[in-house]
């Protein structure tokens, strides 16, 4: 009998373990969708300091289309200027630049904006990015059209998987 209850045990916290996993290592999701273009998980960072003039956010957008749409724009209240931007490394020093005549997403595919590559520049902000709270911004699509999404903000230095939803208001 002991040894069934331990068995049994040993199942709950594997069974536990698998679900904490599941949680931790999925990117944040608020989903939105306009036709065929959906924004499967997105998340921004917190302002490091009260002072920080800039912020980043990431986005993954899947195209269940037939044909390919292009993300061309982005709007939003937080800061002065938004845009899409890559970052690159050249001769050892990376930058980061604004991406001309928007991303493309492949009909069938997908793009994923995350640290180190494409992402959304806020420049100028009018406030600093709260962990916890949520950033409302408009994905400007050159077909699909705009689609308002609400983007939760992470710790700073966040990466894609790392959010904690027990900081989330309602």
């Amino acid at each position: 009998m002991m040894k069934i209850l331990t068995t049994i045990r040993h199942g709950v916290v594997a069974a536990s373990l698998a679900l904490v996993a599941l949680f931790a290592f999925n990117a944040p999701v608020l989903a939105h969708s306009m036709g065929p273009i959906h924004i499967e998980s997105s998340f921004a960072r917190a302002s490091a300091s009260p002072a920080a003039k800039s912020g980043a956010a990431y986005v993954t957008i899947m195209n269940k289309g037939d044909t390919a749409d292009r993300l061309i724009g982005v709007e939003g209240d937080a800061a002065s200027m938004i845009q899409i931007h890559k970052t690159e490394m050249a001769n050892g020093v990376m930058t980061m630049k604004e991406v001309e005549g928007g991303l493309e997403i492949p009909a069938g595919g997908m793009i994923a904006l995350e640290p180190g590559g494409n992402h959304l520049m806020m420049m100028g902000l009018k406030a600093p990015l709260v962990e916890g709270q949520t950033l409302p911004l408009t994905l400007v699509f050159e077909k699909a059209g705009k689609i308002d999404v609400e983007i939760p903000v992470l710790a700073p230095g966040a990466m894609m998987g790392e959010m904690d939803h027990s900081k989330m208001k309602q």
